[in-house]
């Protein structure tokens, strides 16, 4: 295996539970098991000006520039530029250096040789995400047939190439759309029968060409309603909702008049993530179902601090609208995985240690060369070794483990 340019030293004492780590599709990912009668509606391959493009929708989709991930960048190339600093103004290409070929690196495509890495890492397990596959439900969400085929196909290629629970250590999470409840229920009883722990949605309001409507909709109880049965957790991880501020996107009415109470119009923000749970929260959706637990993964955390001070408002307004104090039922049922750039320490002060999740983004050029070097973050904000633990494993941990009702 090539040399990966950095110390595999482990720089804590103990081994840790990475909640975001990411694999690089195969180029079948979409297409080994997808349905023959899609066709091309859904993904293919085609060479366009002498390089190999993802057609998504029959149309060359550009959420990843270089789906196939050959060459790709080194983890952690961008370290220093997420963490403000840049003194030599440098454009994206220099600061993304020399990139890496696919063949000197099969850690990224194979389950076993990762798992060789995680031990020279120190890293005990992970949650592990997609790469390409958080950017295609919306390029697909004008043709429901092709984006049902499609995510069926990926999750039956990450359960064979990854597996949702691999010896215990490699996590992935299989993609749920919501867009059609009977293929979200499907898909998963699918993961549940092949012993996923964690389960993947996009945030954001649920847009077709049929209109908007709120993922806490009636429409989805039974998905939710067998998520809560199952006790598995929830992942919601940033990707390309194509989120723009459209109040009818979710399904809501009243937003636009006058004095009309509603709690979450109130709420409503730019950021995707925050008005997801603000959504969730709104509609009292984990009193629906108590044994729900999610984790907000890639997602930053300066919204949760903009979250809680928009419920304070909210609940002294309408303090009928909620079952309870929504930031205390924010508390219960919402794990954060922060940037390591973030405010760690305010991040613990609101939410408590024991909410807080350890992500690395490995190996993405944003994230962390070294996974373990977390440490170094949480020390700089004073977490104790306790703390630090519960942070860097015993969390991710717990949310690995099927929760009973």
């Amino acid at each position: 295996m090539a040399e990966r340019g950095c110390d595999m030293t482990s720089q804590v004492d103990f081994e840790y539970f990475d909640c975001d780590n990411h694999f690089y599709e195969a180029l079948d990912a979409f297409t080994r098991h997808l349905d023959p009668k899609i066709g091309k509606r859904a993904m293919t391959w085609a060479e366009v000006g002498g390089k190999q493009r993802l057609l998504v929708g029959e149309k060359i989709n550009k959420f990843i520039p270089n789906p196939t991930f050959d060459p790709v960048s080194k983890p952690g190339a961008l370290d220093e530029y997420f963490r403000g600093r840049n003194p030599k103004g440098e454009g994206t290409r220099e600061l993304f250096g020399e990139l890496d070929r696919m063949a000197d690196h099969p850690e990224y495509r194979d389950r076993d040789a990762r798992l060789k890495l995680m031990d020279e890492q120190g890293m005990a397990a992970a949650i592990f995400l997609p790469t390409l596959g958080v950017g295609m439900e919306h390029a697909l969400k004008h043709d429901l047939p092709a984006m049902k085929a499609a995510f069926t196909a990926f999750n039956r290629w990450m359960s064979e190439d990854w597996g949702f629970a691999y010896q215990e250590r490699i996590f992935a999470a299989p993609y749920m759309s919501l867009l059609d409840v009977d293929h979200a229920v499907a898909e998963l009883e699918y993961a549940l029968d092949n012993d996923a722990r964690f389960i993947l949605v996009m945030p954001g309001p649920l847009v077709t060409s049929r209109g908007g409507a709120s993922p806490a909709s009636p429409d989805l109880d039974p998905f939710w309603s067998r998520v809560n049965e199952a006790g598995v957790t929830v992942v919601v991880h940033g990707g390309d909702s194509a989120y723009s501020v459209y109040k009818k996107d979710w399904g809501e009415t009243g937003l636009t008049e006058a004095f009309r109470q509603n709690p979450f119009g109130a709420l409503l923000s730019a950021n995707v993530t925050q008005d997801t749970f603000a959504n969730f929260l709104a509609h009292g959706h984990f009193h629906r179902y108590p044994n729900l637990r999610m984790a907000a993964v890639e997602t930053g955390s300066d919204w949760v601090f903009h979250l809680h001070e928009k419920l304070k408002k909210s609940f002294g307004q309408t303090p009928q609208a909620y079952p309870e104090d929504p930031r205390e039922t924010f508390k219960r049922h919402v794990w954060v995985s922060p940037y390591y750039e973030d405010e760690l320490g305010a991040l613990r002060d609101l939410l408590g240690a024991d909410r807080v999740l350890m992500g690395s983004d490995y190996p993405h050029a944003e994230g962390l060369a070294d996974p373990s070097s977390y440490i170094k973050d949480l020390r700089n904000f004073n977490y104790s070794e306790e703390d630090s633990v519960k942070v860097m494993r015993d969390n991710g941990f717990a949310l690995s483990k099927r929760q009973a009702p």
